[in-house]
């Protein structure tokens, strides 16, 4: 008898639906089938590349609803704009509920929701019509992360003891689209676009495989937020005719660092993420670090193990085929092959299609997205005063930072 497969339907054409897309090239027991957008034109783009990629025959739908009513959907992959989060999920529940179509689960996209109170209403939505949800986290299923928190946790732990330092950084120039750069949209700047990345990372390095994310307990968090670049006239002038936000009057912060202190078992270990949208080099750079009595791990995403050289003879249309938010053609270019497998794309999608079938249980719920955006906002409101804040701290599910309401001043 064949094994059952999953009929993927996606919310979102963009950028980061395309990456998924690219990795499920490595997915067994899955298709994608469907695609929904905005944009008709480019629903229909992204299900031709689907087909292209022969990883299922895609088709555009109309609506939502549509897609989740086609009995060959089976689960939503969740993977539009921050802002459009509520309705898209509003329209699948209320599907569901009208009886019009089921679903085995929905997967979402990095970060869960812009605010905790978004965060809340979204994941009680879902959790109304019973749906099994998955949090779309790349980078905990990045092949070197999951290598190298595995073998520290096995030999250096396991002889001299737990971990006690872990680092995370994810830094490059800037989002792709204009809704990235206005906080009022997105949620923030890139402490809500990329710090969600971070701060799971390094409470992922510190817990020990096997063992509840909650033996790791954040207690006091610390954040800093700056605009480094992004507010410098130049820059914003040039901001403003690519994008469209004015960081004149209305900025989001283009770099942000926190600092966690974990209650373990063994005592308090040490969270430190940084994330940046100012950071000038060959493109994307993901790195981790994790640190005890008598070990130590690191990761840099563009040690890539290869690289190209090319003169300013060489010259041709600025792209991305060497790597992520690549800013350079010319010179020394490291190369990042199959990027959405170094990345952790293909990993996370093939676990997430596993859960759903019901094969093993699922690595992230919303339920840790929820954390996550709990811990984003509470490193907002210590960036806001000036100071460590316990954690949780008071008033965290109704907060709302100032950068998302547009007031924040660098």
């Amino acid at each position: 008898m064949a094994s059952p497969r999953l009929g993927v339907g996606f919310i979102g054409s963009g950028f980061n639906a395309r990456f998924h897309m690219l990795g499920w090239r490595g997915v067994r027991d899955a298709e994608v089938l469907g695609v929904w957008s905005p944009n008709a034109k480019n629903a229909e783009s992204a299900a031709a590349l689907a087909r292209s990629l022969d990883i299922g025959a895609a088709k555009a739908f109309k609506s939502i609803t549509e897609m989740v009513a086609d009995p060959s959907i089976d689960a939503i992959w969740l993977t539009g704009p921050n802002q459009a989060r509520i309705e898209n999920v509003e329209e699948i529940v209320s599907a569901i509920k009208s009886g019009k179509g089921t679903l085995k689960g929905i997967a979402c996209e990095k970060p869960l929701a812009r605010n905790v109170k978004e965060a809340l209403y979204i994941t009680k939505l879902v959790k109304s019509v019973g749906l099994a949800t998955g949090y779309l986290e790349n980078q905990l299923f990045a092949p070197h992360i999951e290598a190298g928190r595995a073998l520290i946790w096995a030999r250096g732990a396991a002889t001299t003891g737990r971990p006690y330092l872990a680092r995370a950084a994810e830094e490059h120039s800037g989002p792709h689209m204009p809704w990235f750069w206005n906080g009022r949209l997105q949620g923030g700047g890139v402490l809500n676009d990329m710090m969600c990345h971070s701060a799971l990372v390094v409470r992922h390095l510190l817990t020990k495989p096997g063992e509840a994310r909650e033996s790791v307990k954040p207690v006091r968090i610390t954040g800093h937020i700056a605009s480094l670049k992004w507010s410098r006239p130049k820059y914003a002038k040039q901001l403003k005719k690519t994008m469209g936000a004015d960081y004149t009057k209305h900025p989001s912060e283009d770099f942000a660092s926190v600092t966690i202190d974990f209650e373990t078992p063994e005592g308090i270990a040490i969270g430190e993420a940084s994330t940046s949208w100012s950071f000038v080099g060959a493109g994307l750079r993901l790195s981790a670090e994790l640190l005890g009595p008598e070990y130590s791990m690191k990761w840099n995403s563009l040690d890539s193990g290869l690289n190209l050289f090319f003169s300013r003879e060489v010259t041709g249309r600025a792209g991305e085929d060497l790597v992520e938010k690549q800013n350079a053609e010319q010179g020394v270019m490291p190369v990042v092959p199959e990027e959405y497998a170094a990345y952790g794309y293909t990993n996370e999608d093939r676990h997430f299609v596993r859960a759903f079938l019901g094969k093993e249980p699922p690595l992230l719920t919303w339920d840790d997205g929820l954390d996550v955006v709990r811990v984003l906002m509470t490193a907002y409101q210590s960036a806001e005063q000036g100071k460590t804040l316990p954690f949780p701290p008071r008033g965290l599910d109704t907060f709302v930072p100032k950068v998302a309401q547009g007031t924040w001043k660098p």
